[in-house]
């Protein structure tokens, strides 16, 4: 590379990080924030728990959810092998707002989670619905928090703080969720329909009005077609009411981002690669390529980014490695035959 193009592509470098940082400002100034708020009598709320091996993620999340004060709690067994069942009906015994389900194998055409979020919607009770992963803890007032961010939209989709465990996960997990936060302005993301699925809160009329999880049968990415059916929705910062670990090694980060990475980036190959470059060019290649300046520039933004989620702060030092753990992921992304909890993701 000459002088000449070395310095035209670090300045791209530069335009795209002040960017980054404009998104990252903005956001911070008027991202909506969720807060706790005892629940209240009016809507009734069925918490909704789709499980498929969830055995030791439900020994943390099952008693939040309990003391939610919710019309009821349901989970439903999706074909578990690690005994999720015995471990939810152990632990939500005696309680009167807990139901366990057995879930049955998907029909063809559904991808196995919205097969089971739909057995679930058609169980429920309660004037919302409101989905959660099995990997999700509830704070203390976290569902009147959310019921009050939902207000009278059909649809409310809130971004949990993310916990971490392990190197590689610690650095690739922060990375990609906490990166959304500073993608682009709030405004923006909500006309994208960016959405999450570990916590997803429905209006029941609504939900059933646009078919639900039935609508989107086949969807990889079913949060975000969820919110592109629904008429309005809303992305909020839940932070300080839901805190995940999604995943505890590196094997666990390949298998469950490489599922998704290709829908994430609409499907399209040369979109996923272009993603690939754009992650090394901000915040690996400035500090191989002798431009500490922009390479600090890009660890203050993932530093900011991690105290404004409530995060640790290590893996913010560590983001010019994660461009770099995450080739495989992409690569895996692209590869047929990916398999998540035992089921072929098509």
């Amino acid at each position: 590379m000459s002088p000449f193009q070395a310095f035209d592509f670090f300045f791209g470098v530069l335009l795209f990080l002040l960017l980054r940082w404009l998104a990252l400002l903005h956001n911070l100034l008027s991202f909506p924030r969720l807060k706790p708020l005892p629940t209240p009598h009016r809507p009734t709320a069925s918490i909704l728990v789709p499980a498929r091996n969830e055995a030791e993620n439900l020994r943390r999340s099952l008693p939040s959810l309990l003391r939610q004060g919710a019309l009821e709690v349901l989970v439903l067994d999706d074909l578990s092998q690690d005994g999720t069942p015995q471990v939810a009906q152990a632990l939500g015994q005696g309680h009167p707002s807990f139901r366990l389900l057995p879930g049955t194998p998907p029909p063809p055409g559904w991808k196995g989670k919205n097969w089971a979020c739909w057995q679930l919607a058609k169980e429920a009770k309660g004037e919302v619905l409101v989905f959660t992963d099995a990997d999700v803890v509830w704070e203390e007032g976290a569902l009147g928090g959310l019921l009050a961010g939902l207000s009278d939209r059909p649809l409310l989709s809130a971004l949990p703080r993310q916990e971490v465990e392990g190197l590689g996960a610690g650095i690739l997990v922060p990375f990609v969720m906490g990166g959304l936060f500073s993608f682009l302005p709030h405004p923006l993301l909500e006309r994208l329909r960016v959405a999450n699925g570990q916590v997803l809160a429905f209006r029941r009329e609504a939900y059933f009005a646009f078919g639900g999880h039935e609508a989107v049968k086949g969807e990889v990415l079913e949060d975000v077609a969820l919110a592109r059916k629904a008429k309005a929705y809303r992305l909020a910062l839940g932070t300080g009411l839901f805190r995940v670990r999604m995943y505890q090694s590196y094997r666990e980060v390949l298998e469950g981002f490489g599922k998704n990475f290709l829908d994430i980036h609409l499907k399209n190959p040369a979109i996923l690669l272009g993603s690939a470059f754009y992650h090394l060019a901000l915040y690996t290649f400035p500090w191989l390529w002798g431009r500490p300046d922009l390479g600090l520039l890009g660890l203050g933004e993932r530093l900011l980014l991690q105290v404004a989620l409530g995060g640790p702060l290590w893996p913010a030092f560590l983001a010019p490695l994660a461009p770099v753990l995450l080739l495989p992921v992409y690569l895996k992304a692209l590869l047929p035959g990916k398999r998540w909890k035992g089921r072929p993701i098509v």
